[in-house]
């Protein structure tokens, strides 16, 4: 392609976040089971890993000192990894020290001095950096005749995101929050590619009524949080209904051929025609045949995903197997943010979080005839640092 070509085809891809070699704090390489005052801790990594500090930092993970612990035995065994290196497992038996076992009453009146200490109305400020404040949301649908129709969902997502601003002061009582990031899940527009086009009726809207109205969306939250943060990143994943071809009802073009995604890059090329008063606003999406895209905030890196990859249920696998390629980005995610299920899900494994948001439409009129279940709409604002996510809110 020629270069001018190449410019006006260009897009916000997201951020490219350098690979880690496999860290024992962070993969799912651990395991852990305490029994009175026996533990057995199996650590996996690669040849050159220390395995007994390794295993020591899991007990300290759980809140156990690894000093009041002794190994009594332990079994080492090696195999090949898919990258061609050599990886080894060991399974360390621990017995807690008999000193440590006995432990000493604790002092009742320095336990009773922490409610003297504590004044839960007090905001709680961290000295030690700043906190990302999250706003995630996604399957808007916009264009679909079930619940309340293209009207309630759209007014609903304006107010939801309201709140969320009016969430994000309250927050700011509690937690240092310079950077707000805002996560447009998938699943935008209703289209007219699900089930084959089977849903055409069903669809109120065309197809540019229904791209205009999630830009309009995504430009209006923008221009609500800009002037309320030092830094403001917005990213979107494509959904099955935002594809914006399907071949012979069931095949795709490219992955990240998208209306959801598209309908951001829009909005990007608004605001540098904005001039500086959005030079602090980021904008990003997936890059060319993917359908994932991460963001590093605050310490921690928040990867998003529309949630049709993956059964039911399955996201911790299908986690595993991105992470497994330490190529891709998944590789060094804290924090998975998902829609496509139309329900709130929340979910841990270790150091890692799983968040699913619920759809923003009010019902699937399919879905509540096959089960009799109607959503509860809204969406989810967290607030995260350092790969840890303390705060996990709906607002409906």
């Amino acid at each position: 392609m020629s270069e001018l070509l190449d410019e006006l085809l260009s897009k916000p891809v997201g951020p490219s976040l350098p690979t880690r070699q496999v860290d024992p704090d962070r993969d799912f390489t651990r395991a852990i089971e305490v029994t009175g005052d026996a533990a057995e801790v199996t650590v996996r990594g690669p040849e050159d890993m220390d395995p007994q500090g390794s295993a020591a930092a899991c007990l300290e993970a759980q809140g156990l000192d690894p000093a009041e612990w002794e190994v009594k035995g332990f079994r080492s065994s090696e195999w090949t990894m898919a990258n061609g290196e050599l990886g080894l497992s060991t399974r360390f038996t621990f017995t807690r020290r008999p000193e440590a076992a006995s432990s000493a009453r604790p002092d009742v009146a320095e336990l009773l001095s922490l409610f003297d200490d504590f004044d839960g109305m007090t905001p709680r400020m961290d000295d030690h950096g700043e906190w990302s404040f999250v706003i995630a949301l996604g399957d808007t649908q916009f264009g679909k005749i079930d619940g309340d129709g293209v009207e309630g969902s759209v007014l609903r997502a304006i107010e939801c995101i309201n709140r969320a601003v009016e969430l994000l002061a309250e927050y700011r009582r509690r937690f240092t929050i310079g950077h707000v990031h805002l996560a447009f899940l998938g699943d935008h527009i209703e289209g007219f590619v699900s089930q084959g086009g089977a849903n055409s009726w069903r669809t109120q809207l065309t197809l540019t009524e229904q791209i205009r109205l999630t830009r309009r969306l995504m430009a209006y939250a923008i221009r609500k949080i800009a002037p309320m943060v030092s830094r403001l990143t917005v990213a979107a994943v494509p959904g099955n209904h935002g594809e914006a071809v399907r071949p012979a009802g069931k095949g795709v073009t490219r992955y990240d051929d998208s209306h959801d995604t598209e309908a951001l890059v829009s909005v990007d090329e608004a605001l540098r025609l904005a001039g500086d008063r959005y030079d602090h606003v980021e904008v990003f999406v997936p890059g060319t045949d993917e359908l994932t895209v991460v963001v590093e905030c605050s310490g921690t890196v928040v990867a998003h995903a529309h949630g049709h990859q993956w059964r039911a249920g399955r996201h911790f696998d299908w986690w595993r197997g991105q992470a497994f390629n330490k190529a891709s980005a998944m590789h060094t995610a804290d924090l998975l943010l998902a829609g496509h299920l139309h329900h709130e899900h929340v979910d841990t494994d270790g150091a890692r979080t799983f968040v699913q948001v619920p759809a923003m439409e009010s019902e699937s009129t399919w879905w509540r005839h096959r089960t009799g279940t109607v959503g509860a709409p809204g969406l989810m604002v967290l607030v995260t640092k350092g790969g840890q996510t303390p705060i996990k809110e709906v607002v409906r």
